[in-house]
């Protein structure tokens, strides 16, 4: 049995937390001899700039380039709102996510039915929900250059961002949201701003090249960014894969996150290209959820988008779809059950806490492994 290498890093606020309930699981599969993990632990945001004055080490950067999958807490909070810039704990995560060539992010927006009435939406609009929006991760507007802000004088200063693609970067995430609409259900939807944007222009351009020469068995469409976040609180249920760039793929997951009732309930992928030598990509997997440093230490977190964000690596980095199926029915079965966290939790539920849901999950898993 392989032994996968994994550099957990709870980060900052509730990811402690909800990390635990990760290594638990990680802990009774060891234990059980269905998986062989290796695990190291560091420190990452907030944590590490209180340690050593650096959102990231180099050292910790080092772990996390010699491991099989990097499984990500959470950063930030009010305490280092005034640390510098270039230190402050979200560029922890941008520097692994660009150190280690992370490209790809899959965000999947699943509507368990146990919560169809949690969303905001109607029933019938939301229930049976499964989307995957990929988002173009190290390119664009949060990456190109020039980024600054110049003193113009009399009192006015001028902000510069600038949104950059190159044709590769396009093609690459293309043919991962390509590959993966037909493993679902063969259909891709490609949003951008050609209207407007001359990225946009060469995205449509290059994702239709893509398709053309690589995919055309695969059904494509494209829309306009701000349409498709219209027709995403319309009727999601009309999207299966989404593709789009790192400014547009923030703001429209997160929109998708919020349509299935919680953010507490979603994971997160990032990846990069395929090794030719061990055919496995680097990969970071991360809950959708922030650091919640309101509820901190109070056992309220919800552990479920932590679990499910390593239940990904099972099935991205490890090839143990099977395994990642029964964590999947776990989840969904302990909701069936009623039990709740304090962010989901609605009238005839239980509610329980981070432990106790990481808990519950577990021994559904081990009911379905038999």
């Amino acid at each position: 049995m392989p032994t996968h290498k994994l550099l957990l890093l709870p980060g900052d606020g509730i990811g402690p937390e909800v990390m635990a309930e990760v290594q638990r699981l990680i802990g009774w599969l060891d234990a059980q001899g269905i998986a062989h993990f290796e695990t190291e632990q560091g420190l990452v945001g907030g944590s590490a700039y209180d340690a050593d004055k650096v959102a990231i080490t180099d050292a910790t950067m080092a772990l996390a380039q010699a491991s099989d999958a990097v499984i990500f807490g959470a950063v930030g909070g009010p305490k280092w709102d005034q640390v510098p810039y270039e230190q402050r704990p979200e560029a922890g995560l941008l520097r692994l996510r660009k150190e280690m060539a992370l490209f790809a992010n899959l965000r999947p927006a699943i509507c368990y039915p146990a919560l169809a009435e949690s969303s905001s939406l109607k029933r019938e609009v939301i229930e049976g929900l499964d989307i995957m929006i990929v988002r173009e991760l190290t390119g664009g507007v949060y990456f190109g250059e020039p980024k600054t802000i110049t003193d113009l004088g009399n009192g006015q200063k001028r902000a510069v961002d600038t949104q950059v693609y190159d044709t590769y970067e396009i093609e690459r995430i293309a043919r991962v949201a390509f590959d993966l609409a037909r493993k679902r259900r063969n259909k891709l939807t490609s949003m951008e701003k050609r209207n407007v944007m001359k990225s946009g222009v060469l995205w449509n351009e290059v994702v239709t090249q893509v398709h053309k020469r690589e995919y055309a068995d695969v059904e494509l469409e494209h829309q306009l960014a701000d349409s498709g976040g219209m027709s995403l609180v319309r009727w999601p249920k009309q999207f299966d894969v989404i593709v789009t760039d790192n400014l547009f793929g923030d703001m429209l997951s997160d929109i998708a996150a919020m349509l299935t009732g919680s953010l507490g309930m979603l994971p997160s992928a990032s990846l990069g290209d395929v090794d030719p030598r061990t055919k496995r990509s680097k990969a970071l997997y991360e809950p959708v959820h922030g650091s919640a440093p309101d509820i901190a230490g109070s056992g309220a977190a919800n552990p479920i988008a932590m679990i499910a964000s390593f239940n990904m690596a099972l099935r991205y980095s490890f090839d143990m779809g099977e395994l990642a199926d029964k964590v999947d029915a776990a989840i969904a079965a302990v909701l069936a059950k009623g039990l709740r966290t304090a962010d989901i939790k609605s009238e005839g539920t239980t509610a329980v806490s981070t432990t106790q849901m990481g808990e519950a999950i577990l021994k559904e898993v081990q009911a379905l492994h038999g």
